[in-house]
């Protein structure tokens, strides 16, 4: 019934099917033909063709009050879409974890706004296993994290790798059992860990300290569970926590070993009651990855977000 919308108009604005139909660029009967079959779809004349210039009638008052409130709306919708292909509106929603909400995302986010300030951007910090929910569900645009998601549910962009240490109170005794396989944190930094000629730790040398882990589900503590079954050894583990930082932070105090990433280590200040030991097992390596909904439609705000995040690897 309005899929003809712009015939109706024009003979409406000239009041003549001649001066509409060289406006169209169409001849005088298409146009009349055209406009026959829109009337038809109402059930009624929408021009009184008796008068000259040719009237609207009463249908015709009414269909031509729609349709200007239709092409306002079109035209409000042009403008939308101009603007948020151009960012000058439109809104990202990012999850991840406390750590990198915390040490890694602000650079990103900064950068972002600073290039598309009329973008809102949402940032929704929680565990692992909620966000990859959220991100299912498209309840966020898309997440950042080192958790192991299944790559028929998301799409995964890898940003780094990072690898687990083991971190040790510097008072522990043990450490003396293991004076060749210290790192300090200046070597963390230089990547020494890295270095295939570096040792790992045995852990049986640790077995008898107490440990603070992170609780199930967290990828930290599956692949602590996997590096100790395939070292054969049962940490004493004295605590269960649900933040890595608060982990860390305890070791930083001498309540107990644990096991950290990298990243972790070179965002946060040196500190001389650590000292951190390479594991050489394959569990120690995880991607931090930016990860989506399979088949979510990539908005502009998603691209130009991705294209920040991969400039900066």
């Amino acid at each position: 019934m309005f899929s003809g919308i712009n015939y109706v108009y024009e003979v409406y604005r000239t009041q003549s099917f001649s001066k509409a139909a060289k406006n169209l660029y169409i001849s005088q009967p298409s146009l009349s033909a055209m406009i026959k079959k829109i009337e038809a779809k109402v059930g009624a004349p929408l021009f009184d063709r008796s008068t000259n210039p040719i009237q609207l009638t009463e249908y015709g008052e009414q269909y031509i009050r729609i349709a200007e409130k239709i092409m306002d709306l079109e035209d409000e919708f042009a403008y939308y879409t101009d603007n948020l292909n151009e960012l000058k509106t439109g809104h990202l929603s990012i999850g991840t974890t406390s750590f990198f909400a915390s040490y890694i995302l602000p650079k990103y986010i900064s950068q972002f706004s600073a290039a598309y300030p009329h973008v809102k951007v949402n940032l929704y910090e929680a565990d692992s296993q909620t966000l990859a929910q959220k991100a299912s569900v498209n309840e966020v645009d898309m997440v950042i994290d080192n958790f192991h998601t299944n790559d028929d549910i998301y799409c995964h962009r890898v940003l780094m790798k990072e690898y687990l240490l083991l971190a040790v109170p510097a008072s522990f005794p043990s450490n003396r059992r293991a004076t060749r396989y210290q790192l300090t944190w200046e070597d963390v930094n230089l990547d020494t860990h890295l270095n295939p000629s570096f040792p790992g730790v045995p852990l049986e040398k640790f077995a008898e300290e107490p440990f603070v882990t992170l609780r199930l589900p967290n990828d930290t503590r599956k692949r602590m569970e996997n590096i100790c079954q395939n070292a054969g050894v049962k940490l004493n583990t004295i605590l269960k926590l649900d933040q890595l930082l608060t982990t860390y932070h305890l070791t930083e105090n001498g309540m107990g070993a644990s096991f950290v990433s990298d990243t972790v280590v070179k965002k946060l200040s040196p500190n001389q009651n650590i000292i951190y030991y390479k594991l050489d097992d394959p569990n120690a390596v995880r991607n931090v990855t930016l990860y989506y909904r399979n088949h979510k439609y990539l908005t502009r705000s998603m691209s130009e977000f991705i294209k920040i995040v991969l400039a900066n690897q």
